[in-house]
């Protein structure tokens, strides 16, 4: 399950990548993304910090200045900012690839049950979100509201 934060997070880069493919898009200030993405200004504040310190957005400064997207959205991965936002996204810390840990009551990974049942369903899961980018979800936007004005 992802957080709320993660959910703000997302919000916020959908609404700068629909401003990034617009043939002049302009920095958008936290106001207007928070207008736009219906998340609290105050939380989108710190989000937008996390984010623009891991390269994917930048910020301008000055009156005419706000946040823009510096990578493309097909290099923006969701399982990365999944990870940025809410830390490790393995169901236990013992199938975690970065942030891995010995489970304290685990007697043997080998033959652990849990650990084999779980592992199943996360690489399953892990599949699927490292392979979409905020580009697939522009783009599942973009064809839901062809769908439904159609």
């Amino acid at each position: 399950m992802i957080t709320q934060k993660m959910k703000y997070a997302l919000k916020a880069l959908l609404v700068l990548g629909d401003e990034a493919a617009k043939q002049q898009p302009d920095p958008l200030t936290i106001e207007t993304i928070a207008r736009r993405s219906g998340t609290p200004k105050r939380f989108l504040e710190q989000i937008l910090l996390e984010i623009r310190n891991a390269g994917v957005v930048g910020s301008i400064r000055g009156r005419s200045g706000g946040y823009v997207l510096i990578k493309k959205p097909a290099d923006i991965s969701i399982s990365e900012m999944l990870r940025l936002i809410d830390g490790p996204i393995a169901p236990l810390p013992c199938l975690s690839r970065r942030a891995y840990q010995r489970c304290e009551d685990c007697k043997d990974e080998a033959t652990c049950r849990i650990r084999k049942v779980f592992a199943e369903v996360f690489w399953s899961y892990l599949i699927l979100i490292e392979s979409l980018s905020l580009e697939d979800m522009l783009r599942s936007e973009l064809i839901a509201d062809q769908v439904v004005g159609a």
